[in-house]
């Protein structure tokens, strides 16, 4: 026994003619939209160099701040007070242009007062943070 499929009348009704014209209009975009941005790379203006200057090649790297019980502030296992850590966020943001960003972990135990000035230094100096605060034994 042969399975009958009624294809219905909808084929018979679509029309092709303005989806072909969709596809003209895109492939016409595109096509003077490819040639703009390689019309601006053609252009002959002189480029500022630098004699000095190195591209970077990887993503700067995160500035972890931890900060134990007592409020004391530690970048790379070096106790740091609050001037000391503006200024060392201060040249590491000068020296990634792309942005820096700090993460800070606090012990649960520390007063509140700490993780909020190190916040505070962060916007300062235009670094993004994260915090997070966890056990000093974890």
């Amino acid at each position: 026994m042969a399975v009958q499929i009624n294809r219905g009348k909808v084929l018979g009704v679509l029309s092709m003619t303005p989806l072909i014209d969709v596809v003209f209009l895109l492939l016409i975009f595109f096509l003077v939209a490819s040639r703009l941005s390689q019309e601006d790379r053609d252009l002959d203006i002189p480029l500022p160099s630098a004699a000095n200057a190195m591209p970077m090649t990887e993503e700067p790297q995160d500035m972890v701040v931890n900060i134990d019980e007592r409020g004391a502030i530690y970048v790379n296992s070096r106790n740091l007070d609050a001037e000391q850590f503006e200024e060392l966020l201060l040249q590491s943001v000068a020296n990634n242009p792309l942005g820096q960003s700090v993460i800070i972990r606090a012990d649960r135990r520390v007063p509140l007062q700490t993780p909020v000035n190190v916040m505070d230094i962060c916007l300062k100096c235009g670094a993004a943070y994260s915090l997070s605060i966890a056990d000093e034994e974890s």
